[in-house]
């Protein structure tokens, strides 16, 4: 039982690890990209790489999500700090039952961090994937929004898929319960 035990603490110990290192290449990632797009193109400068549909377009953001709560930089720190302290906690209760929670939770956490860095850093996120779709230009973009959204979407999505099976799971038992019961009668 003591093994078991110990054996667990190790493995989600091993996948926190996992969780942290995944999180520290999204950092990268992500700040690596801003600081080629800051040493390479102008602020406003638009290179299309595909006409109609995507382009590299350095701007800078003050907001959050759509230029929401802009010039609130120091508002929008200390949501991110406490976020980043909420997923951390979930990091190290979640028992990881589908490994794309580990992916999910690493994603959205380094993504957090590669924003909060801008903020902190430069007073602003730095913007640079722009996409046109039907006549419709997308809020520009960067990796760190990428890996938010994907880690929130996977998340979300693992969660709904746990309950369905729960539920069905439940309806499963309680037909079984129902059955063993009228067979008792």
């Amino acid at each position: 039982m003591i093994k078991k035990i110990i054996n667990k603490i190790k493995s989600t110990k091993k996948t926190i690890k996992i969780v942290y290192l995944i999180s520290i290449i999204s950092i990268i990632l992500d700040q690596l990209t801003k600081v080629l797009v800051m040493n390479n193109l102008d602020i406003g400068k638009e290179i299309v790489i595909i006409p109609n549909f995507f382009s590299l377009m350095y701007i800078t953001n003050t907001g959050a999500a759509y230029s929401s709560l802009r010039n609130h930089t120091s508002l929008l720190i200390i949501i991110t700090i406490f976020c980043i302290a909420l997923i951390n906690s979930i990091i190290s209760k979640e028992n990881y039952k589908y490994k794309l929670s580990i992916l999910s939770l690493g994603i959205l956490f380094g993504g957090m961090i590669g924003n909060l860095i801008d903020r902190v850093f430069y007073k602003n996120v730095i913007d640079f994937l722009a996409f046109t779709l039907i006549n419709y230009k997308a809020p520009v973009f960067n990796v760190a929004d990428i890996c938010i959204t994907c880690g929130v979407i996977i998340y979300i999505g693992i969660n709904i898929y746990d309950e369905i099976v729960e539920k069905k799971n439940n309806t499963c038992y309680n037909k079984q319960q129902r059955k063993s019961k009228e067979i008792k009668k």
